[in-house]
């Protein structure tokens, strides 16, 4: 929409409707084809329904009554809404109620252990202790904790301690025994249990299949519990500035309850967020209870279960693990360990008859791939479905795609797959890739933004949160600086602008999304989904993005989260 046609807001409706939100002296980055910037918008019914190049409107082209909100937002800069496509809300929401152990809270292994210990003496004996970020290669000692110290800080409880990266864990004896492992316990596929020098289990559970292990018998919350976290979970992300949001893994604990939980959350208006939910694809096989619904048939049951505030965004899979945890499969080795490529989650002809089976039932499908053969891996099941099934713009995705080279994105492009990248790995894991698990060449080429710009590749970034902390600007701050914990510039041929960054939130989620005909950009009809910020990311300078405020969150022409509006 060009400036002219802004002007004329109502220009081929048959007559002017009453608003319902004005807001006004505002400085609209509207990111639309032109990348307009306005200075007023006008909302009905939750849409856009007019925009002006001044600060207010001219009197004759709207038409306000005596309880239309008029927001003077005295100079703010006005966004779209924030599109989250990859965190993991359920997850964060449990992690609201657990002991934090990331590294600002516990830099010592003692650290870990006082806050565990004051966490058990607050539960009845036999009550399971839940924590969650520790970082073994931040911690003073460089290692994991190990079984034993949690069974001295805790004797009386069973542990469960949650790795960083959400790919691994620590228990002690009491949850190792409650869950029935014992020594002779064989690894699955991509997993490992750790031992320790005399093969006796040391607590280490080293990704998915050994996790759920120990999960399966930690007792699950109850709806409430969870519908109150999830309205606290969603608190944080609004006030970040965010409209819609992916839950990356729906169904990973807890299988079809978390949908429910979901569904729940948002007819209740406790997330006041869009859901788009991906569905873990064990609910989509044959002993799943979504085994004979298509793509459609399930988005039209969340879709009328949730009055339209959830849908279905695609299946998702694993292909294998992380970086941090030498689990994602690299095609040459490790630099820390010479002889650890990382494993696949799947054998190629498993994932090819999975992808393709969901591929024909008319899914989306976006799969986990950190390690470029984990990427490689993928692409070839999704070369496998098109070529026995084609299908024309069908978006499926790889998820974090941090390693993926030259050669993977071209084969991207071909066939049509996007990327979502998780970016915020260049600032809190970027030393130690070029340090410890990939070596200088690869580390720097991690999250590759301007290869894909340049291949026109449909991509967006993410936090991964609860890995990172939610912040679509501090993401956009990582995308145009790439600098890392310690300073330094990780990759800066790998920068993008700041406008690709924030349309990599907005416009380019919304494309992802299947919804840019209505999300993503600031133009008539589109969803009244906005962000006020108190500085223009495009203007300010590019170390400094990560400090800007948000001021409010606005879904559908209602004001979900406000500070100073």
């Amino acid at each position: 929409m060009d400036c002219a046609a802004a002007k004329q807001p109502y220009r081929g409706c048959c007559e002017m409707r009453s608003t319902d939100l004005l807001l006004t002296h505002a400085n609209v980055l509207t990111l639309d084809p032109q990348n307009n910037r306005m200075g007023s918008v006008a909302v009905r019914n939750g849409r856009i329904q007019g925009i002006w190049p001044t600060p207010e409107p001219p009197r004759s082209e709207v038409n306000l009554s005596p309880r239309t909100p008029v927001v003077n937002l005295r100079g703010a800069t006005l966004l779209p809404g924030f599109i989250d496509t990859h965190s993991h809300l359920i997850m964060y929401a449990e992690f609201c109620g657990q002991v934090d152990c990331r590294i600002e809270h516990a830099k010592r292994i003692d650290d870990i252990l006082r806050r565990l210990h004051a966490q058990a003496e607050q539960l009845q004996v036999g009550e399971w202790v839940m924590g969650w970020g520790y970082d073994d290669t931040l911690l003073a000692e460089g290692r994991h904790p190990n079984r034993a110290e949690l069974d001295a800080a805790c004797p009386n409880h069973p542990v469960f301690l949650r790795h960083i990266s959400g790919h691994s864990a620590i228990v002690n004896s009491r949850a190792i025994d409650i869950s029935g492992l014992t020594d002779s316990v064989t690894d699955p596929r991509g997993a490992h249990y750790g031992r320790d020098s005399s093969g006796r289990l040391n607590g280490l559970l080293e990704e998915l299949p050994t996790m759920k292990t120990v999960i399966d018998v930690i007792p699950k919350l109850s709806s409430a519990q969870i519908l109150n976290l999830l309205e606290t979970a969603s608190q944080d992300y609004v006030a970040q500035g965010i409209t819609t949001c992916t839950d990356a893994a729906v169904g990973l604990r807890s299988g079809s309850e978390e949908l429910d939980a979901h569904i729940e959350a948002v007819n209740q208006r406790k997330n006041p967020m869009r859901m788009r939910l991906m569905i873990m694809h064990h609910l989509l096989q044959s002993d799943g209870p979504f085994s004979d619904l298509s793509a459609v048939e399930l988005d039209r049951i969340i879709r009328e279960r949730s009055g339209n505030r959830a849908c279905l965004d695609s299946a998702k899979l694993f292909q294998d693990g992380s970086i941090q945890l030498l689990t994602a499969a690299l095609r040459a080795p490790y630099y820390c360990a010479p002889d650890k490529p990382g494993s696949l989650m799947h054998p190629q002809e498993m994932l090819n008859q999975t992808v393709l089976d969901l591929h024909r039932r008319g899914f989306r499908i976006a799969i986990h791939g950190n390690g470029d053969r984990a990427i490689g891996s993928i692409l070839d099941a999704y070369q496998f479905a098109l070529d026995h099934a084609f299908r024309q713009d069908h978006r499926h995705r790889v998820e974090h795609a941090q390693t993926a080279s030259v050669a993977d994105l071209d084969r991207m492009a071909a066939l049509g797959v996007a990327a979502s990248f998780f970016i915020n790995h260049v600032y809190y894991w970027g030393d130690r890739h070029e340090r410890m698990f990939l070596g200088v060449d690869r580390a720097h080429r991690i999250d590759p933004l301007a290869d894909a710009v340049e291949r026109n590749l449909l991509f967006t970034i993410h936090s991964d949160c609860p890995i990172t902390p939610i912040s679509p600007l501090f993401s956009v701050w990582a995308a145009v600086n790439r600098l890392t914990r310690e300073g330094q510039v990780l990759g800066g041929d790998q920068r993008c602008d700041v406008e690709t960054a924030l349309r990599s939130m907005t416009t380019m989620g919304a494309a992802l999304n299947f919804e840019g005909h209505v999300s993503g950009a600031i133009g008539l009809g589109q969803h009244a989904d906005f962000a006020v910020v108190d500085q223009d990311p495009t203007t300010i300078a590019p170390s400094d993005i990560k400090d800007i405020a948000v001021r409010g969150t606005v879904i559908g022409g209602d004001v979900v989260y406000s500070r100073d509006l």
